[in-house]
C-alpha cells in the first residue's frame, strides 16, 4: 500500500482509494517519514492513517440508506439535521436494472444490519474491517484475482459487488472528493496542535498510545452520532460531510475517538470501585469522562487555531448550520443526555485533569457521587 505525503497527495492518487498517513512529531515543522514515531516521557504518540476506501464508503452508505428507509416519514424528514450532514446531493436517476439492483441492496442491509449499532455489533465491526483491509481489490469475491477474496459472511460480498457500479457511477466521486477535503484540512491541525494533546490526554488516562498506526475510515455516512470508534484492532470512522465533524470540531471528535483506544485503564478504575462499593457501573460514565477530558484538553489549544483556518473549512452557506463549536460542553453534554455527567466532572474530575488531585481519588469521589 503506498504512503502519500502532503504535497504529492492528490497529484498521484488513485482515485478510488485515499490513503494518507498523519504523523505526530516534537516539532511542528519536522518532515513527513514513512513510518516514523515519536517517544515521549509517556510512551509513542499517535500515528493517524486516513483512509477513503470505496467499499467501506459504499458499505456505510448502504447502511445509511437502509436506516432512512426502516425510519418513519417525520424521521427520515429530519435525518439531515440529527445526522449533521452537509455534503450536496445531488437528484440521482437510476436505470430500472440500476434501480433493482439498489433495491436488492438496501433490502438486504435493513434486513441483517439496519437495526444493529456498528460500534458495539460483532458482525459489522468485523464487516467494516474487512472491507477496510481490502480497499485496494476491485472485487470481493475473489473470481478474478484469488487474493482478493475478502471471505465475507452471508451474500454480503454478492450484494457489495452488485451495488457497486451503481454507487461509483453516482455516489462515491462527490463521497470520495469530500473525504479527501476533509483529510486535507484536518492534516494540518493534527500536524501543529496534535503533540500537546496527545501527551496530555495519555498523561489523564494513565496510559500510552499504541505502537501501531491508528486507522481512520473517512467516510460520507458514519452513523447517527458522526463518528464512532471499534477495538482489537482500534479503529476510528468519521463522516467528512456532518457538521458535527468540521474545522476545529473534527480535532476533538478524532482525538475524542481515538482516545477511547487508550483510556481502558479509566474505564477498568470506574469498575474497581463500583465492585468495591457495591455500586452497578454507570452507563455512559466512562464514555463522559473521555469526552470532558479531550474539551478540556483541547480548550487552550484550540484557542490558537487561526480565525483562517476556522473560516476555510466549510462553504458560507453551511456556516449558519454548524454545530456548537468543541468547547460548549453542556450543549455537548445535553444532546447526549449527559447532564447531570456534566456537573459531577466539573466538581470531581476537572481538579485531577488540573493536577490538584490523584488518579485514584478523582475516582472515588467520582463513582461515590454518581
Amino acid at each position: 500500500m503506498r504512503y502519500y505525503s502532503a504535497s504529492d497527495m492528490f497529484s498521484s492518487l488513485p482515485r478510488r482509494i485515499l490513503f494518507f498517513t498523519v504523523l505526530l512529531f516534537l516539532a511542528a515543522a519536522a518532515p513527513f517519514c514513512r513510518a516514523q514515531e515519536v517517544e515521549s516521557g509517556i510512551g509513542p504518540l499517535p500515528v493517524f492513517e486516513f483512509h477513503s476506501g470505496f467499499w467501506v464508503n459504499l458499505h456505510q452508505f448502504l447502511y445509511y440508506q437502509a436506516r432512512l428507509r426502516e425510519a418513519t416519514p417525520e424521521a427520515r424528514a429530519s435525518s439531515g439535521k440529527a445526522g449533521g450532514l452537509v455534503l450536496k446531493q445531488t437528484p440521482i436517476t437510476l436505470t430500472p436494472a440500476e434501480q433493482k439492483a439498489w433495491d436488492e441492496a438496501i433490502a438486504y442491509y435493513r434486513t441483517n444490519y439496519a437495526g444493529k449499532d456498528p460500534q458495539v455489533n460483532l458482525d459489522l465491526i468485523l464487516l467494516k474491517n474487512q472491507l477496510g483491509d481490502f480497499e485496494d481489490c476491485n472485487e470481493l469475491l475473489g473470481k478474478k484475482k484469488p487474493a482478493c477474496d475478502a471471505g465475507l459472511p452471508g451474500n454480503v460480498g454478492v450484494i457489495l459487488e452488485a451495488a457497486a457500479p451503481i454507487y461509483r457511477s453516482h455516489w462515491w466521486a462527490d463521497q470520495d472528493r469530500a473525504n479527501r477535503r476533509w483529510v486535507a484540512r484536518v492534516a494540518p491541525l493534527v500536524r501543529e496542535q496534535g503533540v500537546g494533546i496527545s501527551q496530555k490526554l495519555a498523561d489523564i488516562f494513565q496510559s500510552t498510545w499504541p505502537n501501531e498506526k491508528i486507522r481512520v475510515e473517512v467516510v460520507a455516512y458514519a452513523n447517527s452520532a458522526g463518528a464512532f470508534t471499534t477495538l482489537d484492532p482500534l479503529r476510528v470512522t468519521i463522516s467528512s460531510t456532518d457538521s458535527r465533524n468540521q474545522s476545529s470540531d473534527a480535532l476533538a471528535v478524532l482525538f475524542e475517538e481515538s482516545s477511547h483506544g487508550i483510556a481502558t485503564p479509566v474505564e477498568d478504575a470506574i469498575s474497581r470501585e463500583c465492585r468495591q462499593r457495591d455500586k452497578p457501573i454507570p452507563r455512559d460514565l466512562w464514555h463522559a469522562l473521555i469526552l470532558y477530558s479531550t474539551i478540556q484538553v483541547l480548550r487552550p489549544v484550540l484557542q490558537d487555531v487561526s480565525d483562517d483556518q476556522q473560516a476555510g473549512w466549510t462553504p458560507a452557506p453551511q456556516k449558519a448550520k454548524a454545530s456548537p463549536g468543541p468547547m460548549d460542553l453542556a450543549q455537548k453534554f445535553a444532546q447526549r443526555g449527559w447532564g447531570d455527567y456534566l456537573r459531577l466532572l466539573d466538581v470531581y474530575w476537572q481538579p485531577y485533569v488540573n493536577g490538584r488531585v490523584t488518579f485514584e481519588d478523582a475516582i472515588a469521589h467520582l463513582v461515590s457521587a454518581v
